[in-house]
């Protein structure tokens, strides 16, 4: 995915590899995509020259994703709160029967490592 944005001319894409990663992992472990025969498919687009779109799409939950507060000593619960702080903007959509999208829009500028908190999470 990097690769496919780097070679399309997006200057920074640390975050959007982060971000996947944690929506990816997210998939995994909380929704019927983590079980045997599960799986996992990623998408993404650029958006001019300095966004990108991803989606990651999972075979549902019972549950919609929401960033939640961890406590100091959870384990996790951090991820989502983690693509919040660094996606433009983030949200979870039907992707029709048995599946779920997740989706966020990243910025690809150089140095434009967000971490500013923009990211609130839309649905659509």
């Amino acid at each position: 995915m990097a690769d496919i944005l780097t070679t399309a001319g997006h200057a920074d894409v640390a975050d959007v590899r982060l971000v996947a990663s944690e929506l990816v992992t997210n998939a995994v472990a909380h929704t019927a995509s983590g079980r045997p025969g599960g799986r996992v498919a990623v998408k993404v687009a650029a958006v001019g020259a300095e966004m990108a779109y991803i989606e990651v799409i999972d075979e549902g939950a019972a549950t919609i994703p929401r960033a939640r507060t961890a406590g100091a000593d959870d384990c996790g619960g951090r991820g989502l709160r983690i693509v919040e702080m660094f996606a433009v903007g983030w949200g979870v959509r039907d992707g029709g029967p048995g599946q779920r999208v997740v989706w966020a829009e990243m910025s690809t500028k150089a140095s434009a490592s967000a971490c500013a908190g923009e990211g609130a999470m839309r649905e659509v």
